[in-house]
Parts: C-alpha cells; structure tokens; sequence
C-alpha cells in the first residue's frame, strides 16, 4: 500500500515537473524567438497605438535592456523632433539651473512622460501622459498672465493651447499674426508634386518610352502573352512609361541578366526611385512593421474598424498603388476606403471635401484644389529639390495642431482650423459641419501683444 503511496507520489511531482520545464522551455524560446505571435505571452500590458504594431518585436525598444529604451526612443523620434524645432529638447535640462525641477520630473528622459504597458494611464490620443506635467515647472504662469488666472492645472495641452515639443502652430506671434482671418482664405495653396519632373530632367536620354520599348519578356511557350499584353497597356498610360521606366527596372534586379527577373516587385525596388516615399512609409503605421523587419502590416491587425473582406490584404506600395497603373488618384481616396471602415473614413464620401474632390477628378475643378483622404494624410512637403508627397501617414496626427501648417492652414483660417481641431464630433463626421466650439488662444495671443504695444507706448510719451 504503502509503495502505490509513494509511485503516486512520484508520478505526480514528475508531472509537476515537466509541466514546468515545458512552461520554462515556452517562456525561453519566446525570448530569443523572433517576432511572432508567440511574443504575445511576454507583454506585460497593451501597448500605445503608435506602437503596438511592433510589439512582437520586443527587441525594437528593448534591445540590449531597460536603461537603453532612451535610444530606442531617440533612433525613430529624433528627426521627426528636430523637424518640429522640439521646444523642450533634453539638452534645456542640460543647464544646472534646471538641476532643482530635474528632481521633481526628469525631462531628459522620455520614459518619465511616456511609458509602454499601462493601458490604464493611457490617454485618447494614444499615449501616455501624465496630467500635470506641465504644472511641475510652471506654477507661476498666472502670475505674469493675468489671463491664465483660474485656469486648472491639466488644461495646458487643450486643443489650440500648447504641446510639449510642436508649438511651431501655437506660438503666440504665430496666433496673433493670423488673428482676424476669414472661414476660407482666398489664395489656397495646396503645393503641386514635381517628382516626375525632376526625374525627366536627370534621365533625359530616356524620355519619353512607347509601350514597344517594354522590355518584358516573354516566356518561350508564349503562355504569358495576354499578361503581358494588358500589362504594357497599363504602363503605357503611366509617369513611368513618361519618365522611361520599363519593365525591368522594376522587376529585374540586373538589367544585362534576364534570369534575375522577378514576377514580385519589392519596395526596394521602389526605393531606387522613390527613396523618401518608402522611408516615410516606414516610419508611419502603415510601413512600421516592414522597417522593423516583420511581415507586413495587415488591416486585421488595426484597432480602427476595418473592412472584413480586407483583413488580409498586405500594405506595401502595390496595396495603394496597384500594378501597372499606380494611380495616384486610386491611392488618395479609394484605397484607404477599400479598408478603413471607422466613422471617419465612412463620413468622407458625404463632406464638402469629397465634393470638391469629386469635382476636380470631372476636370471641373484645377489640379489640387479637391481635398482628397491624401490630401491631409499624406501632405505634400518640400525636398532640397522636389515636392513630395510623405507616406508617414499619422505624421501630422500628434498633436493634431500639426495639421494646421500643413494641410487647414493652406485653405481654412487659423481660428476655424483651431476651432475645427477642437471639436471631437467634426473628426467623426469627416469635418462635414461648423465647428461649434471657440479656441481663445489666438484673441487671448492678440490681446497680449496689444497690451504690450499699449506699454510700449505709455514709456515713450513726455
């Protein structure tokens, strides 16, 4: 009796035992696993929207250990920072008179502001963010701002105020330079895109080509023909076939060796040309996961709604711009329609900005004055030689008042921009209706410099 007492004993701790080691030997392999689905057991909470993309790539932050997430930050952020003129760089905290607000809130890092797993402090712009952090080293405003008086100490970064990094749309000569402005100014300026332009001048002996310069070849047996055929149809109609950009510059790695022909076209092969397309592609939502190294983005991965019958579809440059027409005018509207199906995007079709898009594509309206979903996603921005057109497409979305230099304000006055911006109804109606809020920030901008001139002169009267 005794015995089946202890075989018991034994078969149950051996069990206990290997259950561990297989739990153990998950947990290992999920550490040194590349990024996979298997990673989701290591997440110690849900990541922030800008980055949940890559969370099964944990090594993408934590790549050697925790005091390193600063790098982390700085290698995909700095640019963009630096682009934005950062009003509060960590190199401000640098100055030893700051040494006492350090203690309180450590401003050089961006981990004391913004942290990853903790869904619960996390804010509807989608990071994190702590309330006060503004009031840590700005208690006295008030005092030299009589119009700041009685104001709470979380409302700093409202809609129109003020941001932490971006202020170049807040910055109170900015305001007040733009005070009195119409609903819709006269001269709209939306910058016209030259790419294909700058491409002719470099490659002039190539331009222009005619569909029998395709270069495509043709299998022995012919079976490809019909293929091929509409294909170069495509093609012929293309700023590709303009610039003289054949078939096997997109599809053959080596044009003198014909064996490295690829029926797949690789964003690399894209990148030849179109270099800062594909490296803002990366840096948004949309590429984020191709420049970490993962497969790509798919819409069923997105915390938007999302068409179904889009769940699977790859987003890489033939996602938007499909072989072998790349449409630009597809690109900027229905592409996205074909999967984003949230309340925004839904809207579109029934907003003033459809109409005049709708207009401009019946040629009753001049090129670039619709207001396509690209014409504020993908906002056109100036090269040292060239008007591109960005595929970082959350670029300009925190904090929204980015929108305001680069798509409102070349059409809309900065008062019904601000007041657009603030209002959370008009981003669910596509911006389909008046705002029905006021941003003060720029009467209370004009008022200051009003009152300052009103000082200036009162000193210089007798």
């Amino acid at each position: 009796m005794t015995s089946f007492v202890y075989a018991g004993a034994r078969q149950k701790i051996t069990i206990f035992v290997v259950i561990n080691l297989l739990i153990a030997g998950y947990l290992g392999y999920a550490l040194v696993a590349p990024a996979s689905s298997i990673k989701t057991t290591l997440l110690p909470g849900t990541t922030t929207h800008g980055h949940y993309q890559i969370e099964l790539d944990c090594n993408a932050c934590h790549a050697r250990d925790m005091s390193f997430i600063q790098d982390s930050c700085v290698r995909c952020h700095a640019d963009e920072l630096k682009l934005a003129g950062d009003t509060h760089p960590a190199s401000k905290f640098n100055d030893p008179a700051n040494a006492e607000l350090l203690r309180v809130l450590d401003a050089q890092k961006c981990v004391t502001c913004h942290s990853e797993h903790v869904p619960e402090q996390t804010r509807p712009i989608g990071v994190t963010l702590p309330l006060d952090y503004c009031w840590h080293c700005h208690q006295d405003v008030a005092d030299n701002r009589p119009s700041h008086r009685g104001m709470t100490f979380d409302s700093c970064a409202t809609v129109g105020c003020h941001n932490y990094h971006d202020n170049s749309a807040l910055y109170e000569k900015f305001l007040d330079s733009h005070h009195g402005e119409s609903e819709r100014l006269e001269t709209r300026l939306v910058r016209t895109r030259d790419f294909s332009q700058r491409w002719r001048s470099q490659r002039p002996d190539r331009y222009p080509l005619l569909p029998e310069h395709a270069d495509n070849p043709v299998r022995a047996d012919n079976s490809n023909a019909d293929v091929v055929e509409r294909a170069v149809v495509d093609w012929a109609d293309t700023g590709h076939a303009a610039s003289g950009v054949n078939c096997s510059e997109c599809h053959q790695s080596d044009s003198n060796d014909s064996s490295t022909w690829s029926d797949q076209v690789e964003m690399a092969a894209c990148g030849n040309c179109h270099q800062a397309e594909v490296e803002t592609f990366g840096q948004g939502r949309h590429g984020m996961r191709l420049a970490a190294g993962m497969s790509p983005m798919q819409p069923k991965f997105a915390r938007l709604s999302m068409h179904s019958d889009a769940a699977h579809r790859e987003l890489t440059c033939n996602a938007c711009h499909p072989g072998h027409r790349f449409d630009t005018r597809y690109a900027a509207v229905q592409a996205c329609l074909n999967c984003h199906a949230d309340s925004h995007s839904s809207s579109y079709q029934g907003s003033g900005h459809a109409v005049l898009w709708q207009k401009e594509l019946a040629g009753e309206l001049p090129a670039d004055s619709g207001v396509s979903c690209a014409t504020c996603h993908l906002p056109r921005i100036e090269s040292s030689d060239a008007t591109l057109v960005t595929h970082h497409q959350n670029f300009n979305l925190r904090p929204i008042e980015k929108m305001i230099r680069s798509v409102c304000g070349n059409c809309h006055g900065l008062q019904f921009s601000l007041d657009s911006l603030a209002d959370p109804e008009l981003s669910l109606n596509c911006y389909s209706t008046a705002p029905s809020r006021t941003v003060e920030s720029i009467d209370m901008a004009h008022r200051w410099f009003e009152a300052q001139s009103q000082k200036r002169s009162r000193r210089k009267q007798p």
